[in-house]
């Protein structure tokens, strides 16, 4: 009997992949009118970190990567993010992260993302009780002295194999520059401050105050073309919906605490208008605003109809609990805490990830970046609407050109 269940659930699983392939495979572009983009520079958070931390602090340990060649990947997620789609459906290999120098190439860009990562830097973060030092301001300083660095050691080294490591320095102003950031900033102040969803939507003006200021570094760096990605509905997961219960007036038709994704909706709001903003001042820039929001609560709140379980359930360690995934857990004066001890099997992952939409409770599934970027990279959820394949065109849709 169990070997009966265990053959259905694989063969379960074996189609539903199969059906996301078949759709991925339908959006992806032709190239042949496309950017052709040489080179991603990306910047963010864990959301797109596919290295970073796992490089300077310590790996991110399995199960994390289990269906990412089955080994830890630097990625929280059992497998691919949306920035790997992106990568995919640009031809390019998946990035590597700037911080990682073993056996890293970045001739065709590199990831600055950061585990932890937040718009503000540390001095004017919502909450002081958490800091993470690799904020965007540092990531453009990384960028900055990566570009001086690598454009000046291509003029100068002969070893041809390690001159096609580095990036061409004619690619900067034609690489595609990403950016998936704000989760975090909006994170510690409903956990780390315990505000109220009023006093954490106060805070934003001054969050695209620094998220306008890293874009125009970026553009007097050279770069031209910008794909952003806008904040999700963080009042959905699984993290807030069962640890911070709200009261029944606060809770929308799916499930989800209505005041916090309220505060995310209104910093969308003004990222948008930010960006709009920039196309005026950034006149030779190509800016396209992508509304990720509504690609994933679009999935969340009708996530049976698109083959996945209950959405406010998670995949790996404790549900709604963010024990970090992959690690044991400890009794400590009665109570369960996370230990410094990495599990060496599946742990308390699940069987079927590509059913979940949240794999630890923060994070999302290979399967869920795989819808989500099904539904925002053909552009139908971009400002200007055009696909990811031709943000480098002219937003004036009586003139298109590269």
């Amino acid at each position: 009997m169990a070997a009966t269940a265990a053959a259905a659930v694989a063969v379960i699983g074996f189609v539903l992949v199969a059906l996301l392939s078949v759709f991925y495979g339908n959006w992806r572009p032709d190239r042949s009118s496309g950017c052709r983009f040489p080179a991603i520079y990306n910047f963010g958070d864990s959301n797109s970190d596919t290295g970073s931390v796992s490089a300077v602090i310590r790996p991110v340990p399995y199960p994390n990567g289990r269906n990412f060649g089955g080994r830890p990947s630097g990625r929280y997620s059992d497998g691919r993010l949306i920035i790997d789609f992106i990568a995919e459906n640009l031809g390019l290999p998946y990035m590597n992260a700037y911080l990682d120098s073993i056996g890293t190439s970045f001739r065709h860009g590199a990831n600055f993302a950061a585990t932890g990562s937040t718009i503000q830097p540390p001095h004017l973060r919502i909450s002081e009780e958490v800091c993470f030092p690799l904020s965007l301001n540092i990531q453009i300083l990384q960028f900055t002295q990566f570009k001086a660095r690598t454009t000046r050691l291509y003029s100068q080294v002969q070893n041809l194999d390690i001159k096609k490591t580095l990036p061409i320095p004619e690619d900067f102003s034609k690489a595609l520059y990403t950016m998936d950031t704000g989760q975090n900033d909006l994170h510690d102040g409903f956990t780390a401050s315990s505000m109220t969803a009023e006093q954490v939507q106060k805070s934003v003006p001054n969050m695209i105050i620094q998220f306008s200021q890293a874009i125009e570094q970026l553009y007097k760096q050279g770069a031209k073309i910008f794909w952003i990605h806008n904040t999700g509905p963080i009042g959905c997961l699984p993290f807030f919906v069962i640890n911070y219960r709200p009261k029944h007036d606060d809770v929308d038709q799916t499930g989800c605490i209505k005041s916090y994704n309220e505060v995310a909706q209104e910093f969308n709001k003004q990222l948008k208008d930010m960006v709009s903003q920039l196309r005026g001042k950034l006149v030779d820039a190509r800016l396209t605003y992508v509304d990720v929001y509504s690609a994933k609560y679009s999935l969340i709140s009708e996530a049976k109809l698109h083959g996945f379980v209950d959405p406010f359930g998670q995949c790996c360690g404790r549900n709604g609990k963010f024990r970090e995934c992959g690690k044991k857990a400890m009794m400590v004066n009665g109570s369960e805490v996370d230990s410094d001890v990495d599990v060496d099997v599946d742990g308390d992952s699940c069987s079927n990830p590509w059913e979940y939409i949240s794999w630890d409770g923060i994070h999302y599934t290979e399967a869920a970046n795989q819808w989500v970027a099904g539904r925002i990279l053909n552009g139908s959820l971009s400002d200007p609407p055009l696909s990811i394949s031709e943000a480098c065109h002219s937003h004036n849709p009586l003139h298109l050109s590269s």
